[in-house]
């Protein structure tokens, strides 16, 4: 390394030689100590293979063909980087060295770090997976989901519960629910003197009791590969959001077909190892589906999640979600449900959607409790969707 009494300056020469790997040998000096280990391990991922000489060796030959030596080099990055930085690794060593094959094997699954895209990689794997690695892969997966349930589960729980007892006090309350003393004050403006009585021209209600089913959700989520972290958000979400008796949530997953989970959401991980990632979409299909659960369309929420490629009957998709609305449900479509931001999505079918009064958008887990308490209350979407948007720099 070049010499100098300046340490920030020699730190960011360090930098640079670990960015630039062997071929700045020569001006910055080779790596050292740690500094090498870490130097070898970016170099079997990201090089792209040299002249034999030196001991660079052809990416190939770094990790692509042997399951321990990729199980080594998983603890050796787990070792020497941040598990942010790792998680980034291991994506792109799926993606560069075709590593899906040996995630297959159990000792590969008890080296990787557990984040959301690992699970969506094995889910997708879920129908060629052997018997001898779903144990471990089940393993992965429950980690991911406790630290996610950890994550959203009172957010979501004080988000919605807050909207329904916001939104029952607001409602037109029956008979039984009307809170007269409260009622009468608001009311005490519209006292008819000639008549000694007060005109409620707006009733306040009791909120409902915690037992009853105050709105049911449909969670209808697109499967395609594409959508594989929006597929485990939704999953979990929808697994805390049944767990609340005053909602009936449903679980629809579909890509040409559609499956419903709704009697597995008592167990995430289950949930999230019915689906199948991968394969085409026909949205219609899915929402015909999940328009037979709603039986109380004005008491009902349905959440379509997809980048919205129809493969199917694009007119008779539109026609329908136009239908939804008309009956009083409250539509929300979301490109993603992920920290990711939007995929590449079908801006026609969105644009479509948004002339119906349906804006579509992408949705950070982050913020989907928030929506889900804007969706009770029936606040402005669209407002919503721009607020996040400008929140998170896109818009």
């Amino acid at each position: 390394m070049t010499d100098t009494d300046d340490p920030a300056h020699r730190e960011r020469l360090r930098r640079w030689r670990l960015v630039l790997g062997g071929p700045a040998d020569e001006s910055l000096g080779a790596a050292q100590g740690r500094d090498g280990a870490m130097d070898a391990a970016l170099a079997a991922l990201y090089d792209g293979g040299g002249d034999g000489e030196g001991g660079r060796t052809a990416r190939s030959a770094g990790l692509g063909s042997s399951a321990p030596r990729v199980a080594r080099w998983l603890g050796d990055i787990r070792e020497y980087f941040p598990s942010t930085v790792v998680q980034v690794m291991q994506a792109d060593a799926i993606e560069r060295l075709d590593l899906t094959r040996l995630l297959l094997e159990p000792e590969m699954l008890a080296a990787v770090e557990p984040d959301v895209h690992l699970v969506g990689t094995l889910l997708s794997l879920n129908r060629v997976m052997p018997e001898r690695a779903r144990d471990a892969a089940r393993q992965v997966v429950r980690t991911v989901v406790t630290e996610l349930e950890r994550r959203i589960e009172q957010k979501t729980r004080a988000a919605v519960s807050g909207a329904l007892n916001r939104a029952a006090r607001i409602s037109r309350p029956r008979p039984a629910d009307i809170d007269w003393d409260k009622t009468v004050r608001a009311n005490l403006k519209h006292y008819q003197v000639e008549h000694r009585t007060v005109v409620p021209e707006r009733l306040i209600g009791y909120g409902r009791r915690a037992t009853a089913v105050q709105r049911d959700v449909v969670l209808c989520v697109d499967q395609s590969g594409s959508m594989a972290a929006s597929v485990v958000f939704a999953g979990v979400f929808a697994a805390v959001l049944a767990s609340m008796r005053s909602l009936r949530t449903s679980l629809v997953v579909f890509d040409t077909a559609v499956v419903d989970l709704t009697d597995q959401l008592s167990d995430p991980v289950e949930v999230l190892f019915g689906t199948q990632l991968g394969g085409g979409t026909d949205i219609n299909r899915a929402i015909g589906y999940s328009r037979q659960l709603i039986t109380r369309p004005r008491d009902s929420i349905f959440v379509l999640i997809s980048d919205l490629y129809e493969g199917g009957v694009r007119e008779q998709m539109l026609r329908r979600v136009a239908e939804m609305t008309a009956a009083g449900v409250q539509v929300v479509v979301l490109l993603a449900l992920s920290d990711e931001g939007a995929p590449a999505y079908d801006h026609e079918n969105a644009a479509a959607l948004a002339a119906l009064g349906v804006p579509a958008f992408a949705c950070t887990p982050d913020a989907f409790p928030e929506l889900m308490a804007a969706a009770i209350e029936r606040r402005d979407l669209t407002a919503f969707a721009h607020r996040l948007a400008a929140e998170n720099g896109s818009g």
